[in-house]
């Protein structure tokens, strides 16, 4: 199959709609960290602002943010970075009623056309009786596209240590240039470093997934080695790991990406500790990338996802979509992302572990 990014449809600003539109309101922030009222909300999609005459479209977007008028460009603002004074869109209608246009049918896919004209079809939604082998073959055509003209970004839960044959088909992806980013935990983290000093995730053999005596103790004792060399690329070093997902992002130079939680155990040196310093870590890796596949980690990658416009604006000025994906054996994980807004993202639901290992073979 030939692969063909989806083709951006710009509106026709020429048209009555938007040539009668007032020009889009604004008001100054009162405080820091607060809007105006009235202000309005960024989605995922594409918003245009009419600003003296002329439609403007935010390079930067994300859900639930506010937009903010600077030297004649549109920056998108999570609350906390607001300042007293910031002049901030007013409105809450999204069809240029207020000077605001939210263009929700912005790209048209291959495919979609034929999709349209099926009025009644069974099994629409993503289930385990959804046949993914073509989602499959599209998604290996994207990866190859992606790795000579995108960013991809992965998010990956602990199961993607848990088995020998996944961790090295992850870290064949990587080698082949597969994976720009990599966003994680410090659970994955952990196990996948516990794999490569001790040959267990959580206590079990990564190979024949049988319990190690003790092996309760495993990751909590990689964890206090790790910091007791102070670093993961000290302890890679030190300790003679020569295989894993993060030996190979950092063998790789890939950014990874350590965020923590409530309930980490450690945690390791890189994770970070503080909400928000963490999430503009997210944010200053997803406002690159151009695919992102979150793979069994639900709260990570509605994280990941919340920050995920539908569009990017290439450097060269072409708006282009951002394809979003997310694997994992439960149905409710892979629906939970569009329940939460980020509703471009397509569901797979399979074993991660098959998933990855079926990816490296196709790209092989």
């Amino acid at each position: 199959m030939t692969f063909r990014l989806g083709e951006y449809i710009e509106p026709d600003f020429s048209g009555e709609l938007f040539e009668n539109a007032p020009e889009a309101r604004l008001a100054a922030a009162p405080g820091d960290m607060t809007a105006p009222e009235g202000f309005h909300a960024t989605s995922i999609f594409p918003e245009y602002f009419k600003v003296g005459k002329k439609w403007l479209l935010p390079a930067d977007s994300r859900m639930d943010c506010v937009a903010v008028y600077e030297e004649g460009e549109i920056a998108v603002r999570e609350f906390r970075n607001i300042k007293e004074g910031d002049l901030i869109f007013l409105g809450r209608t999204e069809n240029c009623e207020e000077g605001i246009y939210v263009h929700d049918k912005c790209f048209r896919f291959p495919d979609e056309e034929e999709e349209k004209a099926n009025s009644f079809s069974f099994r629409q939604s993503r289930s385990r009786e959804t046949a993914f082998s073509y989602d499959y073959d599209s998604l290996c055509e994207l990866l190859r596209h992606e790795k000579e003209h995108g960013h991809i970004t992965w998010i990956l839960g602990p199961a993607c240590a848990f088995d020998a044959g996944a961790r090295e088909a992850f870290s064949l992806l990587i080698e082949r240039g597969y994976v720009d980013s990599l966003l994680a935990g410090n659970a994955l983290a952990t196990h996948d470093l516990e794999a490569g000093l001790l040959g267990t995730a959580l206590g079990q053999d990564i190979k024949t997934q049988k319990a190690r005596f003790n092996g309760h103790y495993n990751h909590i004792d990689t964890i206090n080695k790790v910091n007791l060399y102070g670093s993961i690329p000290k302890f890679i070093e030190g300790e003679g790991i020569k295989d894993g997902i993060i030996y190979s992002c950092i063998k790789n130079r890939v950014p990874l990406l350590l965020n923590g939680s409530i309930r980490d155990d450690g945690p390791l040196p890189e994770v970070y500790e503080h909400t928000y310093i963490g999430q503009d870590a997210i944010r200053s890796h997803i406002r690159r990338s151009t695919t992102v596949i979150g793979m069994a980690t639900v709260l990570h990658t509605i994280a990941a996802g919340n920050m995920t416009p539908a569009y990017r604006v290439t450097e060269s000025g072409k708006i282009r979509p951002v394809y979003f994906y997310i694997v994992d054996t439960s149905e409710f994980a892979v629906n939970k992302l569009a329940d939460r807004g980020s509703l471009a993202a397509k569901g797979i639901v399979t074993n991660v572990q098959d998933f990855v290992r079926t990816l490296a073979e196709t790209l092989r």
